[in-house]
């Protein structure tokens, strides 16, 4: 807990930097609004806003630098607000960044309407608002409302963004105001409001106050109702609220930032206060919708859930949303595409474990297993779904965005996937591949046993619209709904494409297996091998149909395909 430098300085408080004309003088008129999907591990270019312009982060995480000034970091449920002419570009760490861009005018009320482009809030970049969802439905509902030819549409778009400006201003706008010597306990009242998080002792308040401790507290409970110390225990209770509905941070980490030495006494409080526990209160607060799993159960589950465990090979789809699940399997993320970015994800073992599972205290768990006894385990410690990761990808996306509560950033990642994988293969097949051209991925499991992958993996990326073709027997494979085959090695040839994807396995009897095999006649005898288009990848990196596998094999593929090295593949 950090301790509070009180001394006289801090009352009366330097007056606020304000705007050179006051907001009644404005008027704001919302210009543009679009929802930005920035893959993880970019940097954006920079770019200098003609407007006024929020910018509402709702997912992910990364870094904000605006002009020459160190990088913001930036995470979910902040915003920032740029004057026109500022230059700003973003950089994404671990996760895909999603936020909205916000850009409005503003302009001189009275004759002269002329432009207002000096800062709003001077001094301020990030702006604070509790609660945040509110300025996330707002930012929603103008996104859907954006280039309606509705006159009324258009005029209701511009009430809801008012009512955001609003919101923001609330929390936000500083105005000046005299302090007389009655106000002085008054003045220590609004200290605690603003410090509420640092170590405050009545006597502190009593000097800040300039009189006796025997004075202050009854002239303090006189104004509020409460003692001092009372008081702050429950702004610090307050506050946690907004935090427990709001953040996926830890218990221990929300005791530290409202105040408390550590999370047990606050437990202990928070019960005190409300009759409840702080993780009961959160439950109970949420706002539930009912949705339908993969298997049939409807569940009440809470609007934005914050503390999700993930069980299933596709964590990389809840990823690609700007999610990070606090609990998951690591064997499915030990030798992904994503491993770096799952580092302090909580394993809950393989199969689920339901004593680690409750460790974590979720309030959400998808499990990818239909098996019902699985899921009976696991659903009396929080609302609990059954997932099919082996649906297509636009349905997976779009499931995990219902239930997520993050349904536009869904939308805007399929777009983006989309045109990316549109514009590789058009370049593909403008510059290597032939009209018609057929691909197989074959992968070693169960020791010795060689199989054909179909609806899952590697294959859902080599077979994804204006892609390579499957071959005749792998296309039954696909018409039957199977995720993959066992192949007689002897039939081999009719199965294998053009186009050879080896998967190397992770098991050692599987590997040797593999490597018998690329020493035999039949396998050299393959056209693909014989014309150099036999691939070796690594099984555990890239057999996966997950979102950010599929995004990172947009850049793979060309470089294997083109027949550039590629190290990192195998």
């Amino acid at each position: 807990m950090r301790q509070s430098a009180l001394n006289p300085e801090h009352l009366p408080a330097p007056a606020p930097i304000l705007p050179s004309v006051p907001l009644r003088s404005l008027l704001f008129q919302l210009k543009d609004i679009e929802l930005v999907v920035q893959s993880a591990d970019t940097f954006s270019p920079p770019q200098t806003v003609e407007q006024h312009t929020l910018l509402v982060f709702t997912g992910g995480r990364g870094g904000l630098c605006i002009k020459e000034q160190p990088s913001l970091p930036v995470i979910a449920d902040k915003c920032c607000l740029l004057a026109p002419g500022t230059s700003y570009s973003t950089d994404t760490r671990e996760m895909t960044l999603y936020y909205y861009v916000i850009s409005f005018a503003a302009v001189m009320s009275g004759d002269s309407h002329a432009p207002y482009i000096d800062e709003l809030l001077p001094g301020r970049k990030e702006l604070i608002v509790h609660p945040f969802t509110r300025v996330i439905r707002l930012a929603e509902e103008l996104l859907a409302s954006h280039n309606s030819g509705n006159e009324i549409q258009h005029f209701r778009q511009q009430l809801r963004f008012q009512e955001l400006l609003l919101l923001l201003f609330e929390h936000n706008y500083s105005t000046r105001q005299l302090r007389s010597p009655a106000q002085s306990v008054e003045s220590t009242i609004h200290f605690l409001e603003d410090h509420y998080m640092e170590s405050i002792t009545v006597k502190q308040l009593s000097e800040l106050a300039g009189v006796s401790p025997w004075q202050y507290t009854p002239i303090f409970k006189k104004l509020t109702g409460k003692r001092p110390l009372d008081y702050l225990t429950d702004l610090r209770i307050g506050h946690s609220k907004n935090y427990l509905l709001e953040s996926a941070e830890p218990l221990r980490e929300i005791a530290r930032l409202v105040g408390f030495s550590d999370e047990y006494y606050f437990s202990r409080r928070f019960r005190q206060k409300t009759g409840v526990t702080p993780g009961q209160y959160a439950q109970g607060q949420q706002r539930k919708v009912t949705v339908k799993d993969w298997t049939g159960h409807e569940v009440d589950i809470p609007e934005r859930p914050k503390r999700i465990v993930y069980h299933g090979e596709t964590l990389g789809d809840v990823l690609a949303l700007g999610v990070k699940p606090a609990g998951g399997d690591e064997a499915f993320a030990r030798n992904s595409v994503y491993k770096h970015r799952v580092k302090n994800l909580a394993n809950v073992g393989f199969p689920l474990d339901p004593q680690l599972t409750r460790l974590i205290s979720p309030d959400l768990i998808i499990i990818a297993n239909s098996d019902e006894r699985a899921y009976t385990r696991v659903s009396g410690i929080a609302p609990t779904l059954t997932f099919d990761s082996f649906a297509p990808l636009e349905q997976r996306m779009r499931i995990l965005g219902e239930w997520l509560g993050k349904q536009h950033e869904a939308e805007a990642w399929l777009e983006a996937y989309h045109a990316k994988n549109a514009a590789m293969w058009q370049r593909l097949y403008a510059e290597v591949l032939q009209p018609g051209e057929t691909a197989s991925a074959l992968f070693y499991d169960h020791g010795s046993r060689l199989f054909a992958m179909g609806m899952t993996g590697l294959s859902t990326a080599l077979y994804a619209p204006g892609g390579l073709q499957p071959t005749a027997e792998i296309k039954d494979i696909l018409d039957q709904g199977l995720g993959f085959r066992e192949v007689d090695p002897a039939a081999l040839h009719s199965y294998a494409g053009d186009r050879v994807f080896m998967l190397i396995p992770e098991r050692e009897d599987s590997r040797e297996a593999m490597e018998q095999l690329l020493q035999t006649p039949l396998w050299n005898s393959l056209p693909a091998v014989q014309q150099g288009r036999a691939y070796l990848l690594d099984g555990a990196k890239w057999n996966s149909g997950d979102a950010l596998t599929r995004e990172r094999l947009l850049t793979l593929l060309p470089r294997l395909l083109g027949g550039q090295a590629l190290p990192e593949s195998r």
